[in-house]
């Protein structure tokens, strides 16, 4: 099958690029948030403290999002790419410039600005991988659906490997030298890709209106709100709470037992990203997509967002009941979470395919950016409410408020049109 109209006469090799250059970043993306959750952590800072380090990075890509699409329609996807590249390594080593000697408020600011930088880079970097694939996954036999879930699905397994990579680059090599080195490493990346890029990819057009971003499609802002609260029903226990209480139950409260706890930790955190990474490569064959149409696509949607919603509540009562870290519970949340993280990525797989297959090949820069805006309006929500529940309520406050932002994921789902299409799910 060929590749749509307009893209590049390789589209493999276009494609092998920008996966490359996702990979890449995403590798880095995923390190650079173990190092500063469990450097900070250990430096003394609060869950309050931590959620706030990552605020502006959630902030950030929510503007980005909204932007980034009208960016990559008016300057090209290959600018946006190398751009993303770019911000990452200089946020990178601006991070090595923390001294231990600053006051707290200087470090929490310094740290929030960079890792804001960090999360324009991170969506400018994902948002032209997503919207490439719509131009170079080959029309028909599953397609569009079986390239997305590959780049998607990849991406998150090396993003796990990526919170493995910093965990134990913060135990082995130190916060400083962790950072620059990673630098270093995506500058060589980034000026290989730029070198290889096959050309064709879109080059943009002056008369894009940054108004087009807003979508009119009641499909794209119902996915778009299933989207957010998915994404909030994660982080609100996956970027503070769970961490710091795996870190607290690992720990003997010894400096090496800390160290010992940062693998342990970071070794859950990439296990599951990298389970949830590789559900997401083989979610068309799990859900035998190719042979489904567009309608019972959406509602496979609507389907697995229900399932997803009943795990968190489940964890949420077997916590509350345990009243205290307990062997049972460790391992009840270990295997819990990572079904989890099963079920949450056949959800984000079915959006990612949904998201291209409602946009027009001439507007999917905007409607992905719009799309991935809410993706990080989500993150945005889940990290603020990881650490005000966890401080208000511990593990079970978490898990109950993600258990309710998954219903609202699934009540928006619930309302896609789900009436006939002609055309197949690839």
């Amino acid at each position: 099958m060929s590749a749509p109209a307009g893209a590049p006469e390789r589209p493999l090799a276009a494609y092998a690029a920008v996966t490359a250059a996702y990979w890449a970043f995403m590798l880095t993306d995923g390190a650079l948030r173990m190092l500063v959750l469990l450097h900070f952590h250990v430096l003394g800072f609060s869950p309050i403290q931590l959620a706030w380090l990552f605020l502006l990075y959630e902030v950030a890509g929510m503007v980005t999002n909204l932007c980034a699409g009208w960016i990559a329609a008016r300057f090209g996807l290959t600018s946006t790419l190398y751009a993303g590249l770019a911000l990452q390594i200089a946020a990178l080593v601006a991070l090595a410039q923390v001294d231990a000697g600053w006051t707290l408020a200087v470090s929490v600011v310094f740290v929030m600005v960079v890792q804001g930088a960090s999360g324009v880079a991170k969506d400018l970097a994902k948002m032209s991988a997503k919207s490439a694939v719509k131009l170079l996954a080959p029309a028909g036999d599953g397609g569009l659906f079986r390239w997305v879930a590959a780049l998607t699905g990849s991406k998150n397994a090396v993003k796990g490997l990526g919170f493995l990579l910093g965990a134990a680059l913060l135990a082995g090599a130190g916060f400083q030298a962790a950072v620059l080195g990673m630098a270093a490493v995506l500058a060589a990346v980034l000026a290989a890709v730029a070198l290889l890029m096959p050309a064709g990819l879109p080059r943009g057009r002056k008369g894009a209106k940054f108004a087009e971003v807003f979508s009119k499609s009641r499909d794209v802002n119902l996915l778009s709100a299933a989207r957010l609260f998915l994404f909030g029903a994660r982080d609100v226990w996956f970027v503070v709470g769970i961490p710091i209480y795996f870190q607290a139950v690992f720990s003997d409260g010894t400096e090496a037992g800390d160290r010992a706890a940062f693998f342990q930790v970071g070794t859950f955190m990439a296990l599951w990203i990298i389970g949830y990474g590789a559900v997401q490569a083989f979610a068309p064959r799990l859900l035998r997509a190719r042979d489904k149409s567009l309608a019972q696509t959406v509602g496979l949607a609507r389907l697995w967002a229900g399932v997803l919603t009943l795990i968190p509540l489940a964890l949420a009562a077997a916590a509350w009941a345990a009243g205290a870290p307990a062997d049972w519970l460790t391992a009840t949340l270990i295997v819990g979470l990572m079904v989890f993280g099963g079920v949450f990525a056949l959800n984000s797989s079915l959006h990612s395919y949904l998201i291209l297959a409602f946009s027009s090949a001439e507007r999917v820069t905007m409607d992905v950016g719009f799309y991935y805006m809410a993706n990080a309006a989500g993150r945005l929500v889940g990290t603020l409410l990881s650490g005000l529940a966890y401080q208000a309520g511990g593990l079970p406050a978490c898990l109950a408020v993600a258990g309710a932002m998954a219903a609202a994921s699934w009540a928006a789902a619930g309302r896609l049109d789900r009436r006939a299409r002609a055309a197949p799910a690839g």
